[in-house]
């Protein structure tokens, strides 16, 4: 069975595809609006873990509407969400048997409610699976460190695939480099360099 990962070469996505291989033709598939090249870590590192990548095109009008939502309410949040929900959408649109995302139990964004993934299943005829919407941080933090060579530190210095660079970008064209301090808190990304020894 083929499945859909979306990915930004993340640990949280990372340890998803690494979870669903046993089950799945795991494809990893990055949603960019064009904007950065920033896809292309998500492609590297889709690639030293051994997987399939694909970088399907967003809806540049999302990205416009979620950058208006984010410097109207001061934070991320809401206009990650709105993101995340296309892209998911987006990949349930190929053709594949299941979608998968790496968001876990305790994250604040994104997410997606019982209802959101039975509307995508039902919709577009395929399986949505979160295989780590039963983990917490610290469980997902152990399993990392013993599978994966990850890099961490601040978000603007890290390399990644996410949709946050894409937005930063496009917030700093439109509203000015100030604003996206603004919007965005200081905070920790991650990128997956490949598989531990």
């Amino acid at each position: 069975m083929e499945l859909a990962l979306l990915y930004s070469g993340g640990k949280d996505s990372s340890l998803a595809a690494h979870l669903l291989d046993r089950f799945y033709e795991v494809r990893c598939v990055t949603g960019s609006f064009g904007l950065t090249d920033d896809w292309e870590h998500a492609e590297r590192a889709a690639a030293e873990l051994g997987f399939p990548f694909e970088r399907v095109e967003l809806d540049p009008e999302v990205a416009e509407n979620a950058a208006e939502t984010m410097v109207a309410d001061g934070y991320p949040r809401n206009g990650i969400q709105r993101v995340h929900e296309h892209a998911l959408e987006t990949i349930a649109a190929l053709d594949v048997d299941a979608i998968a995302d790496g968001t876990r139990r305790d994250d604040r964004v994104p997410t997606v409610s019982r209802a959101q993934a039975q509307s995508l299943e039902d919709r577009n005829g395929i399986d949505y699976i979160s295989p780590l919407s039963g983990f917490g941080r610290h469980a997902v933090d152990q399993l990392v460190d013993a599978t994966f060579d990850v890099q961490q530190g601040p978000s603007e210095e890290v390399p990644k695939a996410d949709y946050e660079d894409e937005l930063r970008t496009l917030i700093a064209d439109q509203y000015g480099e100030g604003t996206v301090g603004d919007v965005f808190p200081d905070h920790d990304q991650t990128y997956v360099h490949g598989r531990s020894d």
